[in-house]
């Protein structure tokens, strides 16, 4: 072995087929056509990336008529920068054959272009020759997810079967050229664990995850523990027994662990939400992620790492590691995999790598890649602007492949998996034997990491703090004095020790501004200013809010951070020159510009207030002809949080996907929590006689991946929230009193 763990890349490339539909990942992600990209990969540190090098985008009729070309500009420049591809050959795809994964000539067909491949580039080393055939099985054959759509048995292990041994006989013909050439063969690999009426599905589950590996190392045979199910799902024992003939073990046994790799089965199915509700082989069951359901907290990959160690024996590495979360837990789940894995490394477990999968991110895995929803996970960058982002997972990967501690504060916090929070149901407690205990436990981990230091007592500085404390982000809280502002930021920083600092006043109404005399905006001008001094002096990340209103409303497209600003009014006036003197005072502070905020409930917000009158049966009156981006704060926080753990810096948009009139945008706030949208009074801006002169084009949109949800997903979940707290807690105080209480 190597002295030390190394650290691999992956790509997420995915060109599944759902019916008659195709989804390219390489598309969506934009590295079909962007081939700088490899020296961004190049600059994390990794010494091997596993790279698409897809059957069915080079040759998907023929290998006469293949086109080699994207390939001829990227893999010998990933070699020129000195890292290693792995060349993966089908991911998760059914192949550019009519019957994909159960065509006839699925496997020499397969190998032919593993042939090709070879000979074209005999200096490959490592293939992939099928992405996890495990998995694409149970998706394709059993799940009825994937073409073929199967739902049954036998169609799952035949499309197993002929996957394996396509990497069978891939590696047979890149071997005749390249005799050291080695297989990494990749697969999900978790374990289920479940109620003592559900052991023999665990039992069943537990072995099946090994099926592909089992079947290339020739394990399977009379006696194997799933021989039985085999034959009896219909597979001929020839099929089966060819691989105890034609055994090809990988030379690394590739694992890939996602938080929904480790399972939960109970009969119980009441305790449960419905999605989780199925039966198999007889069995009503919950089938739901481990962590959402068990009281202790999943020991990890290390001991999944243990187990394919005791049972290959064999070289191993984490192919693929991944979490679908906010920065703070991608940077906790990616140090806990490394740290178990250098773990099993130090206990003599042969571990070679931990692969950070997805350096570009990946789209709509939350429903399977079944739908376009543009649903994004951003990796080590964000692909959603013009150019890629780096966001901290990539800090975090340089740290690692050059042996240096990473010191973000936020590692110091507590994943999802692992906090209370996490429960879809009452939290189940076990015994080391099986048996149920009570009461349930939870996790409890105190951080003391330093602190997020939010500035001000409104409703967005509250909503901030709720915020850090579901993501296990440590902040504190202070409300500085503008009469003695030095004196007071110095103690509040000295008491703290922030590593960021967040400037969380409320948005302020136009039209009061205007009204109002002019020290309140001088005041905004100088605490931001005064933020920014003090961070600049200290080294601390600094968050400052901006508006839309720095914007004169003459553009026919929404306005992005490079745009000139033009305000029209005092509040306008005093945001672009805060922006500026905030930006001289510390470049690194990150200052972000916003559309009027909904979801504060507590403070000027447009749609708190048309709720409320349209719930008394009040008309509300709005502007027809002012385009706004209307931006939701919880998704503004999140994003907020994210951006300052990625050291983002300079002016950034932040707003719902989405713009439209104010009127509509009440209008259809309306419709959604079930009012009387007809009580919405459409009025031109001008007949509203509003004291602040107003933009009548002010939409927003970002050049630099700061994306949010769009405005109608948004809107829902905000209807939804008011309508189950707001609404409710507001009904509280009447109730009791026609109950005479």
């Amino acid at each position: 072995m190597d002295d030390r763990l190394v650290l691999w890349g992956g790509l997420e490339c995915t060109v599944n087929r759902v019916r008659d539909r195709f989804f390219s990942q390489l598309d969506r992600n934009g590295h079909a056509t962007r081939a700088d990209d490899l020296q961004r990969f190049a600059s994390l540190g990794i010494q091997a990336l596993r790279y698409p090098v897809l059957w069915e985008r080079t040759a998907p009729t023929s290998i006469e008529t293949a086109d080699w070309s994207w390939l001829d500009a990227r893999l010998p420049t990933l070699r020129e920068l000195g890292v290693e591809p792995i060349a993966g050959l089908l991911h998760h795809g059914s192949g550019p054959l009519p019957g994909g994964l159960l065509d006839a000539d699925f496997a020499t067909r397969l190998a032919e272009f593993a042939r090709a491949v070879a000979q074209r580039y005999p200096w490959l080393s490592y293939y992939t020759p099928v992405n996890e055939p495990n998995t694409t099985a149970r998706f394709s054959g059993l799940y009825g997810v994937w073409h073929p759509h199967g739902t049954d048995d036998r169609t799952y292990l035949q499309a197993l079967i002929n996957q394996c041994k396509a990497a069978v006989f891939a590696m047979r013909e890149v071997r005749k050229i390249n005799p050291q050439a080695k297989l990494v063969q990749t697969d999900d690999l978790g374990k289920t664990q479940g109620t003592p009426a559900m052991a023999q599905l665990v039992d069943f589950y537990n072995e099946r995850r090994w099926l592909s590996w089992d079947l290339l190392c020739g394990k399977i045979a009379p006696g194997h523990a799933l021989w039985r199910y085999i034959i009896d799902a219909g597979i001929a024992p020839d099929d089966v027994l060819w691989f105890t003939d034609n055994p090809c073990p990988p030379d690394i046994i590739g694992i890939n662990y996602y938080i929904t790799s480790e399972r939960w089965l109970d009969h119980r199915t009441h305790q449960y939400p419905q999605a989780y509700h199925c039966e198999w082989y007889g069995h009503r069951l919950a089938d739901i992620e481990a962590a959402r359901a068990l009281a202790d907290p999943l020991p990890g990959i290390r001991a999944v790492i243990d187990e394919a160690w005791q049972r290959y024996g064999l070289p191993l590495a984490v192919t693929e590691a991944h979490i679908d979360s906010t920065r703070q837990d991608q940077l906790r789940w990616l140090h806990e995999i490394w740290t178990a894995a250098s773990d099993a490394r130090e206990a003599g477990a042969d571990v070679r790598a931990v692969t950070v999968w997805a350096l570009l991110g990946s789209y709509d895995w939350n429903c399977l890649v079944t739908e376009d929803r543009g649903y994004y996970e951003s990796g080590a960058f964000d692909v959603r602007a013009l150019e890629p982002r780096e966001t901290a997972v990539a800090a975090l990967m340089r740290d690692l492949a050059a042996g240096r501690p990473h010191e973000h504060p936020v590692l110091q916090g507590t994943g999802w998996w692992r906090r209370p929070g996490r429960f879809l149901c009452e939290p189940v407690v076990y015994d080391a034997f099986g048996g149920l205990c009570a009461p349930a436990r939870t996790h409890d981990e105190t951080n003391e990491a330093a602190p997020i230091l939010i500035v001000g007592n409104g409703a967005l500085a509250r909503l901030f703090v709720d915020m850090c404390a579901q993501r296990d982000l440590r902040c504190a809280t202070v409300c500085i004095d503008a009469a003695s502002l030095e004196a007071s930021l110095e103690q509040a920083i000295d008491t703290h020790a922030p590593w960021a600092i967040v400037n969380a006043s409320d948005p302020v109404d136009a039209d009061e501004v205007e009204r109002g005399a002019s020290n309140r905006l001088a005041r905004i001008i100088k605490m931001a200013s005064a933020l920014a001094e003090a961070c600049a002096m200290r080294n601390i990340e600094y968050l400052t809010f901006s508006s839309d209103f720095v914007f004169d409303g003459c553009s026919a497209q929404p306005y992005v951070e490079t745009d000139d600003v033009r305000p029209l009014n005092r509040l306008g006036r005093c945001m672009a020159h805060a922006e500026r003197q905030v930006l001289r005072s510390w470049p690194q502070a990150l200052v972000v510009r916003t559309g009027p905020l909904f979801g504060l409930w507590e403070s000027a917000d447009l749609l708190d207030a048309a709720l409320r009158a349209l719930a008394d049966d009040r008309s509300f009156v709005a502007p027809k002809d002012v385009t706004v981006s209307p931006t939701y704060a919880p998704d503004l926080v999140h994003a907020c949080l994210d951006l300052l753990i990625d050291r983002e810096s300079g002016i950034v948009h932040l707003s719902s996907r989405g713009s439209l009139t104010c009127a509509a945008f009440v209008a259809q706030a309306a419709v959604i929590a079930g009012l009387d949208a007809r009580l919405v009074r459409a009025r031109a801006l001008e007949a509203m006689h509003l004291v602040a002169r107003q933009p009548p084009y002010r939409a927003l949109a970002s050049r630099r991946a700061a994306v949010l949800p769009t405005l109608d997903d948004a809107l829902r979940r905000c209807i939804q929230f008011w309508n189950s707290h707001v609404r409710r807690r507001e009904a509280q105080p009447a109730l009791a009193l026609r109950s005479g209480r």
